[in-house]
């Protein structure tokens, strides 16, 4: 059984160890995750280089993201590295302190604004929510706070603001010089961190095609501002792909409210025709231990439940002890997950006029391997429109996306159900041919077997994006292969 839920992992220091990244690929990783926040330019370019030669030699296409770092709203540093906040104490944020001198009772801050954009009465998290801070008042730059919750705080931890508010720019000098590396690395997808409108995602692309590259743009849903509704759809519809970053957004818009505000992303984010990424702590026990806890046996479920395209690891596997069983284990709940009805069942676009003939093509495509008895459906595809139109259905059949344009190929590695497959269509074979280039392929590949019934999806001119345009229901063996 193929796996449709697409697995996304973080390389980092655990995967340079000798046979890590064959045995991640081996274990079914589809997507790999460049943090720039962490390692140098030639880092991550070694580690493309590497992921593209291994996934080669394995004979599978796996997409690379780069995951630029956005803002660094973050404390500085302290004398001891850290100190022990008790609640109800004093502890101020001061920009003109040195970022060196920190101690129990202050800290420096590398976000200048913070002064001028909280009040008396407002709520700062620092480390992820582990430290909470009411504002008292500000005195010349400096933010003094009374402690809420406690604990220990060390160096240069993140700063929220609880409900959102912060106004640091998107995209920083150093992404902007980030995105010429990326540009080099030739990577299929970038995400960008903190976006709070629209334009903070258009002006990322247009920097990446300044530069050649024609990646697919991932927002990072990450702030309370992201997630008002008309604000919300601008993003989705401004993007490639949404991550709900559940750590930054989960401190600013309350825990609590989490849960909900991921099923509505998800959900949204296909009707708008777009990919889900589900991130952050899905497997955090695995860092330190070589099985998962339940509860995080039942959140990555719960995310395949909900419709997402990927599930991501972080630090499971960028600095864990078990990154390969992070993986493996990754791998084994979302095949059972799969196999519920839930996932199988949907009702996307059934009342909807469609204005593309391709998307019609798609549509009717799904709606035909549902209710037949279809081994898989083969979207002979230029742009990755088509597979993509089709994997927003839900369903067990496979989606095998053929294509000789390697940027297509890299962007349909994150859609839920598609499988890349390098195949160039000789633009002289008529449609006959076509198709038995096709069952050839599938043969190749061991997908294929006498008597099995596959769906074509293609247009009558190969080469062109957009024109799909014929849907052909083919059986392997009847008179197809010389």
């Amino acid at each position: 059984m193929l796996r449709r839920t697409k697995i996304l992992a973080t390389l980092g220091p655990a995967t340079d160890k000798p046979g890590v990244l064959d045995g991640l690929i081996m274990a079914g990783v589809d997507v790999v995750r460049m943090n720039f926040s962490h390692g140098s330019a030639q880092d991550h370019i070694d580690r493309a280089n590497m992921i593209r030669e291994l996934s080669q030699k394995a004979g599978r296409r796996v997409g690379i993201l780069a995951d630029l770092q956005g803002p660094k709203i973050r404390i500085a540093r302290f004398k001891d590295t850290k100190v022990f906040l008790n609640e109800g104490q004093d502890f101020a944020l001061d920009i003109n302190l040195d970022p060196l001198a920190g101690d129990n009772t202050q800290v420096g801050i590398t976000y200048e604004p913070l002064a001028m954009e909280v009040n008396p009465g407002s709520r700062l998290l620092l480390d992820d929510g582990r430290i909470v801070l009411d504002v008292v008042n500000v005195e010349n730059m400096r933010v003094n706070c009374k402690v809420v919750v406690g604990g220990d705080l060390s160096n240069n931890k993140g700063i929220n603001l609880l409900g959102g508010g912060l106004s640091a720019a998107a995209l920083t000098e150093k992404d902007k010089e980030d995105i010429k590396t990326v540009a080099l690395m030739k990577c299929d997808y970038v995400a960008i961190s903190f976006p709070r409108t629209a334009e903070d995602l258009n002006e990322a692309r247009r920097l990446l095609q300044a530069e050649g590259c024609y990646a697919g743009i991932v927002a990072k849903v990450e702030r309370a501002e992201a997630i008002v509704p008309d604000v919300m759809d601008e993003i989705i519809l401004a993007s490639d792909a949404v991550m709900v970053a559940r750590g930054d957004l989960g401190v600013e818009i309350g825990d609590a409210n989490l849960p909900a505000v991921q099923k509505l992303l998800i959900k949204r984010t296909r009707e708008l025709n777009r990919v889900a990424i589900t991130a952050t702590q899905m497997m955090e026990s695995m860092i330190d231990n070589p099985i998962p806890t339940r509860a995080e046996v039942f959140d990555v479920a719960n995310a395949v439940y909900d419709g997402t395209d990927a599930i991501m690891l972080s630090a499971e596997t960028a600095s864990g002890k078990h990154p390969i069983k992070a993986v493996e284990a990754m791998d084994r709940i979302c095949l059972e997950a799969e196999k519920q009805r839930i996932v199988r069942i949907s009702d996307h676009r059934m009342d909807k006029e469609f204005e593309r003939d391709d998307e019609a093509i798609a549509m009717s495509a799904m709606y035909m391997a549902n209710h037949s008895k279809i081994k898989g459906i083969v979207a002979l595809t230029e742009s990755g429109s088509t597979p993509l139109w089709m994997s927003r259905i839900s369903s067990g059949i496979p989606i095998f996306a053929m294509s000789s344009s390697e940027t297509t190929l890299g962007r349909v590695t994150l859609f839920r159900g598609v499988f890349p497959i390098y195949h160039k269509i000789d633009e002289r074979h008529d449609h006959a041919e076509v198709n038995r280039d096709v069952v050839r392929e599938l043969r190749k590949w061991n997908i294929a077997n006498n008597g099995d019934k596959f769906i074509i999806t293609k247009g009558d001119l190969t080469g062109v994006k957009g024109g799909t345009n014929a849907l052909k229901v083919i059986v392997v063996g009847q008179g197809l292969t010389p």
